[in-house]
């Protein structure tokens, strides 16, 4: 998807919940997501911050992590926004009160995938995937989530199946 198509999709998600742009306004996990040049990363859209701010919406939560998981997700790769997106997850993940909570967990289980090291000698992952040096947001991910170990070895503890733990806990180099 382009970005011109996440910028539609972000614009839709305004339209039927307009409120959250005031959503969460002051909340700790948000606090400088508005300062970060989203649209200085490629194909990444502006509006990010909207999509956090409406993930502590009960009544947009879902589908703010919906548009915001097609935003910096793919089929094959994540965009490379993600380093700076990564602590406003780990912050909004960690807070129980947060309404899109478990959808985080797994999304944030989703992006340690991403984050894993392509073999370069397999030809078709790295056709597939991508090199690693093609994609430092690999790299630089997985930095994050050394940074948060404490948050993700939390987290990881919440949820139930044992590969979605692991997968968190070796992104952040914990086993």
């Amino acid at each position: 998807m382009d970005v011109a198509a996440k910028e539609a999709a972000i614009a839709r998600f305004l339209h039927q919940y307009l409120w959250v742009v005031d959503a969460g306004r002051g909340h700790p996990a948000l606090e400088g997501c508005e300062d970060v040049r989203w649209s200085e990363f490629p194909e990444c859209p502006a509006a990010i911050p909207v999509l956090l701010h409406g993930l502590l919406d009960q009544a947009a939560a879902s589908e703010a992590k919906r548009v915001l998981t097609n935003s910096i997700l793919s089929v094959s790769e994540m965009n490379a926004a993600m380093p700076a997106v990564l602590p406003f997850l780990f912050r909004l993940a960690g807070d129980p009160q947060v309404p899109a909570r478990s959808g985080l967990l797994d999304l944030l289980v989703s992006v340690a995938g991403f984050s894993e090291p392509i073999d370069a000698e397999d030809e078709v992952m790295v056709r597939w995937f991508g090199s690693d040096s093609d994609h430092p947001e690999r790299e630089q991910c997985r930095a994050v989530f050394v940074e948060h170990a404490s948050v993700v070895a939390m987290l990881a503890g919440e949820l139930s199946g044992p590969d979605d733990r692991t997968r968190l806990r070796q992104a952040a180099g914990l086993l």
